[in-house]
Formats: structure tokens, sequence, C-alpha cells
């Protein structure tokens, strides 16, 4: 197990995958704890030419730096190690979120395939009462002329007869 060091907080580089994880909360939580019995463990960095970067260790850095410090105790780690350091995705609570997050995900689109299939059954019923509508210029035509009736085409000889009739016409 290497030794603890102390390193200058300005030489060390945070790779950029890394500072998108930073929890203020848990930088605040950290801080608190440093000032109240120190720092008690040391973060991970590796040699890389000039610069330090760092491995593990992302919100004591951050703490360190919000109190103010300008140094850190941590740990050169070989280079070998610190790029075999397990992946995001081999470590269980990150596997736990990323299924969740798919849950979340699928149930979202389940949903949203619900509600286009509703609106689509209501956009069917509407084009259906559409065509439901009685002929242009009969008394349910609220444009249609006050008074004004239109008849129907009749569909026998008798009920053209019965209408003619009915008007005053001559058959």
């Amino acid at each position: 197990m290497p030794t603890p060091e102390t390193f200058p907080i300005e030489k060390i580089f945070v790779p950029t995958k890394q500072k998108k994880a930073i929890k203020p909360e848990t930088v605040a939580e950290i801080a608190e704890s440093i000032l109240d019995i120190g720092q008690q463990a040391p973060i991970s960095l590796w040699r890389d030419g000039d610069r330090l970067v760092l491995v593990e260790g992302l919100h004591r850095l951050e703490a360190c730096k919000a109190l103010g410090e300008t140094t850190i105790l941590g740990v050169l780690v070989p280079a070998e190690l610190a790029q075999h350091k397990p992946q995001l995705a081999e470590r269980p609570e990150v596997e736990a979120e990323r299924i969740k997050m798919a849950r979340l995900k699928q149930l979202r689109l389940e949903k949203e395939a619900a509600e286009a299939a509703t609106a689509g059954l209501k956009g069917a019923g509407a084009s259906q009462a559409q065509r439901a509508r009685p002929a242009k210029g009969t008394r349910d035509n609220p444009k249609a002329a006050p008074g004004r009736i239109v008849k129907s085409k009749p569909k026998s000889l008798s009920d053209w007869i019965t209408q003619q009739k009915g008007s005053g016409g001559r058959y």
C-alpha cells in the first residue's frame, strides 16, 4: 500500500467525465467532516508526465477546494491500476440506477403510446361524427336560412306524389 503524501491541489487534473459526477450536497458533507476531524482518506492519483490525474476522491478534492486548502492528502497509484479502475457499469449501485432509468423510460414510452392511441380514437370518433352530420340546408344546419326547408329527395314515385300534393305542386 503506497504511503499518503501531500499534493498541491492546483496541479491535480480532473477528467471531464468525473467532473460531471459532482454532487454539491456530498461536497458540503465532506467539507464539514474535514473541518471537524480532518481528511481521513487520501485521494488516489497517477502521474501523467508533469501533471497529476485524479483517479478517485473527487468529492474530497472539491471539499478541500471549497475550504480554501492549497494541498490535499493523496496516494500515487501506478498507471496500470489507474487505467484498470472499475468501469461505472461494473459497480452495482450504478448498474441498479441504470436499470431503474431504463424501466422509467419504458414506462414513459408506454404511457405516451397509450395517450397517442386514446387521442387517435377520439380523432376517429370526431371524423365519424362529421360523416353523420345532416346535409347542408336542412333544419339542423344553423347556417341555413330561417324558414327555408330543403325537402329530401323522394325514394319512390309515391313519395314524390305525396311531396307534390303537400307543396301544392302539380304532378
